[in-house]
């Protein structure tokens, strides 16, 4: 190769390497709303991904919180007082009240409400015996 073909080479490489950079983002892509399964709901699929979005990935119910849902939350979820999850009665779980808007406060207060799949999702889970699988 001549001098100024490899000088020439080497100019398209290097802005085809700068373009190519330039176009990276260091973002990671924005997960998108989680959806239940009508049976078979993991907690750490299904529940835990939804409280790392909505509860405690949006500010609400970190360390200084009454209910600290910092990961791993199953603990705290079912140890807080008063009880929020009754295990197989998902209509009677003090967490699906305050989901659905039964009982007060709503969750989330003021934002945006979950969806009714994801509400159903939570009531199946407590259902089918709210495990920590």
């Amino acid at each position: 190769m001549l001098p100024f073909q490899t000088k020439r080479l080497q100019a398209v490489l290097i802005l085809v390497l700068v373009f190519g950079v330039s176009s990276c983002k260091d973002e990671l892509p924005t997960q998108g709303p989680i959806v239940f399964p009508s049976t078979g709901v993991s907690f750490g699929q299904h529940v835990q991904p939804l409280f790392n979005q909505k509860c405690y990935g949006s500010g609400c119910h970190g360390p200084s919180e009454a209910l600290d849902l910092t990961p791993p939350m199953y603990a705290s979820l079912m140890s807080y007082q008063p009880q929020l999850v009754i295990s197989g009665q998902g209509e009677n779980s003090l967490l699906v009240q305050v989901l659905d808007g039964r009982a007060v406060p709503a969750m989330p207060p003021g934002g945006e409400r979950l969806t009714d799949n994801q509400i159903n999702g939570i009531k199946t889970w407590i259902n089918e015996g709210a495990l920590n699988n």
